[in-house]
């Protein structure tokens, strides 16, 4: 391929990854739940805080420096977030196509991964998540790895493994599961590397560097972060057991296993000599990363199981790779015109689910449902369909399309029931708020987080405050036991409590009891969450 093409390819490619990235910089966004501990987190960093010292938390601080560094770029309102994750979806992207150009992925294949990987994985991650950076910082760990790889010259490939084992650190310093498993892919194939090579230095010096940088990160931080950093040992628990293991993947999983099938029947049918193919480092490694993203899949959909989609990048792999192999074996072309052109209008059909919901505001319009009729009037017929075949009778719930805007700053191009948004201007003009302004003493155990800016109140530091609420998850007995006590000294002027009654001390149910005997309940209001089954209590001193 002549540098030319080579260079028109690489812009569509890029093309591809960065429009589909950009799309949310243009649409408003509904509060998005739990979205709250990503704000809090980032403004933290980005007003100097340091994490384990002022705030602890039961993973590491990587998943906030992209959001924090953001925040000081184009200050802490909720939309900041958004334009983080464009970032992290370009840098994801780009990650993922310097992956395939190492393992050999021709054009055509390369460009449709691409856009099975923007469609699938980064599209619908409007908002930043560690779950998703975790991934992310993985792809671009090993899209070094494997750069230092195929790298000749040794400076080259140390100063590749350098940066490699800084972002498969990072993941892990994201979430301890994504990342974990990230380090061992990466010692697998740099172990199968050295194995054809000889170039044994590299998995040691890897691992070295690797070890380095976790000490450089983790040593400052030290006592607090023996406490917070969850490696199983107590307050903490693993929350797993074999059988969610076994039951997920076999129970379920058709996509991975059908996946692994797919790609196990492809190297039979190209494999003819299994002694000479394992010496093609290229195709062999190709398997391995594709292999090794499966497998890391099928447990991560256990380890981290909210939301159910966390595992999807899995997709654009598998389909980089069976699409190579099928078009090699099919002696199909995917790299002309006509082949490529059909193949991405079958990749759209595929992950047409993703921006379809778009298209479907149009066509909505243009072809309106019939009207529902008859449920309480004799005098028409019923007519029951998809849309109404079951009734709901939660007099609470508020949809998405009656939610409204706010004006306050912080929250602009987002929109939240009606009930918050009023709530938030009665908490703003309550007597206590308005006197005491920036000295007020506030503990905001609610998904509102960016009210510490709009009031504005200090937030609480100490090596031992949380930086969310979850009772077993964010903190623990040690912390409900302290906020406790400062409820029954009226250490407070104010608390928002959220009450989730469905959700397993999400806010620590024990202390909502105490605030009804030691505080006084002045108002309350929908939380922004959907469905809206949540409700924000304020409370004030007696």
């Amino acid at each position: 391929m002549s540098f030319t093409t080579a260079r028109k390819w690489a812009m569509l490619e890029v093309i591809i990854i960065v429009a589909l990235a950009l799309v949310p910089l243009f649409v408003t966004f509904p509060y998005r739940v739990n979205i709250f501990l990503s704000w809090e987190g980032a403004y933290r960093l980005s007003s100097g805080q340091i994490p384990y010292k002022d705030f602890g938390l039961p993973l590491g601080y990587g998943y906030w420096i992209i959001p924090a560094l953001f925040f000081k770029i184009f200050g802490p309102q909720m939309i900041t977030l958004v334009k983080a994750q464009v970032f992290i979806n370009i840098m994801a992207g780009l990650a993922f196509r310097s992956i395939l150009k190492s393992l050999g992925a021709t054009s055509g294949v390369r460009l449709l991964s691409v856009l099975v990987f923007a469609l699938s994985y980064s599209f619908s991650n409007f908002w930043p998540w560690y779950n998703h950076t975790v991934i992310v910082y993985e792809l671009v760990g090993l899209s070094f790895l494997l750069r230092a790889i195929f790298a000749e010259q040794v400076r080259s490939r140390f100063l590749w493994l350098a940066v490699a084992a800084l972002f498969v650190f990072l993941s892990l310093f994201t979430k301890q599961d994504g990342g974990g498993m990230a380090f061992m892919l990466c010692l697998g194939l740099l172990t199968y590397n050295s194995a054809v090579t000889r170039r044994w230095w590299d998995v040691p010096v890897f691992a070295a560097m690797y070890i380095a940088i976790a000490l450089l990160f983790i040593l400052p931080l030290m006592p607090s972060f023996g406490y917070w950093f969850n490696h199983g040992q107590p307050p903490h628990s693993s929350r797993l057991a074999m059988n969610d293991f076994t039951d997920e993947i076999m129970g379920n999983s058709n996509w991975i296993k059908g996946y692994v099938v797919l790609a196990a029947l492809c190297v039979a049918a190209r494999v003819k000599q299994w002694s000479t193919w394992i010496l093609q480092r290229q195709e062999v490694l190709f398997v391995l990363v594709t292999v090794g993203i499966l497998g890391e899949a099928a447990i991560f959909q256990v380890t981290s199981y909210t939301p159910p989609d966390n595992n999807i990048f899995f997709h654009s792999f598998a389909f980089a790779f069976i699409a190579t192999y099928l078009c090699e074996l099919l002696q199909v072309n995917i790299n002309q015109g006509k082949a490529l052109l059909g193949a991405a209008f079958l990749v759209l059909f595929w992950w047409s689910g993703t921006w379809w919901k778009y298209v479907g505001r149009f066509t909505d319009r243009l072809f309106p449902a019939q009207e529902l009729l008859g449920i309480s009037d004799p005098t028409k017929e019923n007519v029951v369909s998809r849309r109404n075949y079951i009734l709901n009778y939660d007099s609470t719930d508020v949809p998405v399309a009656k939610w409204v805007y706010t004006d306050l700053p912080v929250f602009r191009k987002i929109y939240m029931p009606a009930s918050t948004v009023k709530g938030m201007e009665r908490v703003l003009a309550l007597p206590v708020v308005r006197e005491k302004k920036e000295g007020i003493k506030v503990l905001n155990m609610t998904e509102l987080t960016p009210l510490a800016v709009v009031m504005p109140y200090k937030l609480e530091t100490g090596s031992d405050y949380p930086l969310w609420y979850h009772l077993g998850v964010g903190m623990f007995n040690k912390q409900l036991t302290a906020f406790t006590q400062k409820v029954q000294q009226h250490h407070y002027d104010l608390v928002l409590y959220e009450y989730a009654p469905t959700l397993n001390n999400f806010y620590p149910f024990a202390l909502r009891e105490e605030l009804r005997q030691n505080y006084q309940l002045v108002d309350s209001f929908l939380a922004p969450r959907r469905p809206t089954n949540a409700v924000i209590e304020v409370y004030v001193k007696p």
